[in-house]
């Protein structure tokens, strides 16, 4: 049995940046293991898989229509912009290059992605705005930078005081790892960059020791820094070692992500009969 396999660059803008995923467009499901134990075998942040399913079922009948499933190396996730973003880039590419819309049946319900001339990509998330915890001091001083504030939506949100100190985080995975939450967002006003504001993410449970850019993050982070900034309309760069930007519009309980994307590698996966 052969599947294919095609590995994206997401929010990226030239090859080796943004965040690495890959799709795996399947005739049908296969069992929860075997998704999981390919997903470790592509050893990525996230696997994405796609099952075509008939669009008199969807919410347009107009457009493709696909159920869509997430698995990092560890888990199934309930949201993940990245590899969406890369399933929608091959699935225009290469399956429906006369749509400008698609549309995915996930665990956080339908979304719509669409592609304009240009090439940018746009998926339309439901928004998760964050709200206020108590600082932990654990988990400040595994961060190794002093705390403004922090919140709490899906993941934990951590405000530091300037964009260096995002950049140049080393804290202890070790320990970040053990916390029982998703992921660590640690994030900063964009001052003194051409970002309106900046983060890092490292994915606590999720088995992504640090993530290059999560899209689902940015789900959390947008309300929370429109409120800060005064705008719906931002753009965001996750600070990671390769880097990615994040175009953010608010769209009230909805937020959409843009970027652009760039292939890597296409192949595939030989699995017994």
């Amino acid at each position: 049995m052969k599947i294919p396999l095609v590995q994206v660059d997401a929010f990226a803008e030239t090859l080796f940046e943004g965040n690495p995923a890959a799709v795996m467009p399947l005739e049908h499901w296969l069992p929860d293991d075997v998704l999981q134990q390919l997903a470790l075998e592509n050893n990525l942040s996230e696997t994405a898989y796609l099952v075509e399913r008939h669009a008199d079922d969807a919410p347009d009948s107009a457009r493709p229509a696909y159920d869509l499933r997430w698995f990092t190396p560890a888990t199934e996730v309930d949201l993940c912009g990245h590899a969406t973003m890369a399933a929608s880039s091959y699935l225009f590419d290469d399956v429906h290059d006369d749509a400008d819309a698609l549309q995915f049946s996930t665990r956080s319900g339908w979304l719509t992605v669409t592609r304009s001339p240009d090439g940018l990509i746009t998926m339309d998330f439901p928004a998760q705005p964050p709200t206020p915890v108590d600082v932990d001091p654990l988990i400040a001083r595994a961060l190794g930078a002093e705390v403004l504030d922090a919140h709490r939506a899906t993941d934990l949100i951590y405000t530091v005081a300037d964009a260096q100190t995002v950049r140049e985080l080393s804290p202890d995975l070790t320990y970040l790892a053990s916390l029982p939450v998703r992921g660590i967002a640690v994030t900063a006003n964009g001052d003194g960059t051409e970002f309106d504001f900046v983060s890092r993410w490292f994915g606590a449970q999720a088995g992504v020791p640090e993530d290059p850019v999560t899209g689902s993050a940015h789900c959390q982070l947008a309300p929370l820094w429109a409120e800060h900034l005064g705008t719906d309309a931002m753009t965001a760069r996750q600070m990671s070692s390769r880097g990615g930007t994040v175009a953010i519009r608010l769209h009230g309980d909805r937020v959409h992500l843009s970027g652009r994307c760039v292939r890597y590698l296409e192949g595939n996966v030989t699995l017994p009969a």
